[in-house]
């Protein structure tokens, strides 16, 4: 990413570009995952209570002891720390498109601005090749470097563990609303077609203009769950739904941070809300994150669950497909478009959006 400059196309808009002194974040949850470990029901259900009362007031939550292995997540950061490393042009080698949307990128845009980073993605569990292509269908086929011994075996050592955790956060969140653990396992069966779910590795080189760019604008992520790694550098900012400012997460050794999705606010009906975050940059030093993107399968339709509806909370959300959702917004990643990116307020029924 050496040649790499600043021009407009990172530019973010003066209302969106970030102060030169961002405030930490007072007060966020970090729950301590051990008792899962232990098996204790009291404790499962203490958890469980923790990981509501955070996804209703933050949207996203800090887990330590959770269980990945150290071993793990150190081959895992080495591993991406060596790609990131390498010439540009071995890079570009396993370079993705808009058809083939897994490999190295360069050039990946949020809300439509550029953002200041590079990324390598990859789905820990490859679907075979489609017999035929539709129109607008993707095709997940993962792009490993040839010449970088133990990179793709730390890789999917680690999209393992993380598939564990991810799996009991889910039924920590299942539990949360009153329902039963295992209520949302079925929207991840390998039969709903195409799983979705994936890891990126992110790189933020240093940035000559940090108070005009973002390695990633404000977002909320579309799927179920997210579970990061960021390193000590620090750059996670969060909107405070307090105030509506934004807040530094400090990183915190051994954590991971784990953000509320919008497909478990839709399912929620809106108990438990998204959280709005970013990645600002530095001149001085790069910085590395690690996030596993825990989605449903590509035919899933997510809509509030029948559960947590009636007639005093009608449900606020239409069903969409998943698959089409999530394929609609990989490909706004590639470009500029000249229309706004979808979201989930796009299905929202429209006496809720007035009050929402």
């Amino acid at each position: 990413m050496g040649s790499l400059s600043m021009d407009q196309a990172f530019v973010q808009a003066p209302e969106h570009r970030p102060k030169a002194v961002i405030a930490e974040a007072a007060g966020i949850p970090v729950i301590d995952l051990s008792p899962l470990a232990a098996g204790d029901q009291a404790g499962v259900e203490a958890l469980a209570a923790e990981v509501g009362r955070a996804s209703r007031e933050w949207g996203f939550f800090v887990v330590v002891r959770h269980g990945v292995p150290d071993d793990t997540m150190v081959r895992a950061l080495e591993a991406q720390r060596a790609f990131f490393a390498m010439p540009a042009e071995r890079k570009a080698a396993v370079r993705r498109d808009e058809v083939a949307p897994l490999g190295y990128y360069e050039s990946e845009h949020t809300k439509n601005v550029r953002d200041w980073k590079e990324v390598f993605d990859f789905v820990p569990r490859e679907p075979p090749p489609p017999a035929a292509l539709s129109e607008g269908e993707l095709v997940f086929e993962n792009k490993w470097p040839q010449d970088l011994p133990g990179f793709r075996e730390a890789l999917e050592e680690y999209a393992k563990a993380m598939e564990q955790l991810a799996l009991k956060l889910l039924e920590l969140t299942s539990l949360s609303l009153g329902l039963k653990p295992d209520r949302l396992h079925g929207f991840f069966k390998d039969d709903l077609q195409t799983p979705t779910t994936f890891v990126r590795l992110n790189h933020y080189p240093p940035c000559p203009s940090p108070d005009l760019a973002l390695g990633v604008t404000r977002h909320k992520d579309a799927g179920a769950l997210t579970v990061l790694h960021q390193d000590d550098v620090g750059g996670l900012d969060v909107r405070r739904r307090s105030d509506g400012d934004w807040v530094r997460v400090r990183p915190i050794p051994g954590s991971l941070v784990v953000n509320v999705g919008d497909v478990v606010q839709v399912w929620s009906n809106d108990r438990y809300e998204s959280a709005e975050h970013r990645a600002s940059v530095n001149s001085r030093k790069e910085r590395f994150s690690l996030p596993y993107f825990f989605n449903p399968g590509s035919d899933a339709m997510i809509k509030p669950l029948e559960e947590l509806v009636n007639g005093d909370s009608p449900p606020r959300y239409q069903a969409y497909n998943w698959g089409v959702f999530f394929r609609t917004k990989r490909n706004s990643n590639f470009k500029k478009l000249p229309v706004e990116n979808l979201q989930i307020a796009h299905f929202k029924k429209n006496h809720f959006k007035s009050i929402s």
